[in-house]
């Protein structure tokens, strides 16, 4: 019986996050800001740039896979890239430089002023990913991160912060994951349907 409890639990727990995001008009708009933004660097030529550690490389993944694959429509690709996707240029990095340079170094090379990065830190203190938002920023790029608990030192880096207000970092992912698939529909509603 204590098993059922805590199924029926974890379900009671992630439905009040995502509660508290419903009831978030700053963090509506915030998500429907971010669309709009996501949508103009495709329609200016640019290109998205992802990364994340743990399960929020794992949502980088994802992201991009519905970008450049499809989410709901069918269309065109759009350009997206994950910073965590190349284990060989990590790890080279890592190796040369140290693992809090993996992100912010691909970032030289890839990012072009009119790009926008989006970084994913459930705790929003990842050191990289952090380093990363920097230097992207110097590229001339947009930022963006999917954050939670407070945001940490991430919120007040980037241009458009997404933040899940939780201290739980399963509670935080699921609800990334969900606004991931929010930002993806709104975004082939805005390329395709106007």
């Amino acid at each position: 019986m204590i098993n059922k409890e805590l199924v029926i639990q974890r379900f009671k727990d992630t439905i009040e996050v995502k509660e508290n995001i419903i009831t978030d008009n700053a963090m509506i708009t915030m998500i429907v800001t971010l669309a709009d933004e996501i949508a103009a660097t495709f329609n200016h030529g640019k290109k998205l740039v992802l990364c994340g550690n743990g399960g929020s490389a794992s949502d980088a993944l994802h992201f991009a896979g519905e970008i450049v694959g499809r989410f709901q429509m069918e269309r065109s690709a759009w350009p997206a890239v994950v910073l965590n996707a190349d284990v060989a240029t990590m790890t080279a990095i890592a190796n040369d430089y140290g693992y809090d340079d993996i992100f912010s170094r691909q970032v030289e090379g890839y990012v072009t002023p009119g790009d926008l990065f989006i970084g994913i830190s459930t705790s929003g203190n990842s050191e990289n990913v952090l380093r990363a938002v920097r230097v992207a920023r110097k590229c001339g790029a947009k930022t963006a991160a999917l954050l939670g608990k407070d945001g940490g030192k991430i919120r007040d880096c980037v241009d458009y912060p997404i933040l899940v207000k939780s201290n739980i970092t399963a509670r935080v992912q699921e609800s990334h994951i969900c606004i991931i698939h929010i930002l993806c529909e709104l975004v082939e509603n805005i390329m395709t349907i106007g």
